[in-house]
Parts: C-alpha cells; sequence; structure tokens
C-alpha cells in the first residue's frame, strides 16, 4: 500500500495545516478505494451468478446428454438385430406353401404375410 510520502518535519512544524492534508488525500484516497472495491465486489457477485446459472444449465445438458446416449444404444440395439429379423422372415417365407395361382403374379415375388392384422374394424 502506497502512502503518499510528505517530509515529516513540516507535519510536525504545522501541525494543524500538515494533518489536515495529510487526512483529506488520505481520506479521498481511501474512498477511492473503497468505492473500487464495491464495484470489484459488485462485479464478483455477477460473476457468481452466472456462474452458478452455467453450472445449472451444464447439468441439464448433462441428463439430456446421458437421455440422447441411451436412445442412441437402444437404436443401435434394434438396428444390429434388424438382419435376423429380415432373415427369420425370409426363413419362415420359404417354408409356407405357396398359395395356388402364385404363378400368375407378375413382379418380383414378395415374401408370405407372416401376421394377418385387419386394416378395417369387423362389424360383429
Amino acid at each position: 500500500m502506497a502512502f503518499p510520502s510528505k517530509p515529516l518535519t513540516s507535519s510536525l512544524r504545522h501541525p494543524s495545516i500538515g494533518g489536515s492534508l495529510s487526512s483529506s488525500g488520505q481520506s479521498s484516497l481511501l474512498a477511492t478505494r473503497i468505492n473500487e472495491k464495491k464495484v470489484e465486489l459488485e462485479n464478483l457477485k455477477q460473476l457468481r451468478d452466472l456462474s452458478g446459472d452455467l453450472a445449472t444449465q451444464m447439468q441439464a445438458l448433462e441428463q439430456k446428454l446421458a437421455t440422447l446416449s441411451d436412445g442412441t444404444e437402444a437404436v443401435a440395439a434394434v438396428l444390429a438385430n434388424w438382419h435376423n429379423v429380415l432373415r427369420a422372415i425370409n426363413m419362415a417365407s420359404m417354408k409356407l406353401p405357396k398359395p395356388k395361382g402364385a404363378d400368375d403374379e407378375v413382379g418380383p415375388p414378395l415374401p408370405q404375410t407372416l401376421v394377418r392384422i385387419p386394416s378395417q374394424l369387423q362389424e360383429i
């Protein structure tokens, strides 16, 4: 901390003059320093608040990424099994008896329907 240097002898010769000048100079210096520290404190408080908000947003992002990662693993598992599903459908289609009139079809042969789901509701 730097204090203004004054000759000690002038303060001792005129204590009222030297004391009032040094105390007013020190008080204005201290007031300036206090104001600077108040501004610094406000900036630090804003930084703390912004850091807290950022930490909250990062935690939310972490949760979303964990959910996304789980979903990606599920999709990867389904895609890995898809080849086996298609192979099972093909094998089942080959072992089914061909319906009469299959020779009349035009175009590439389609696999047999393994599950029949009614497309319209039947009236009872």
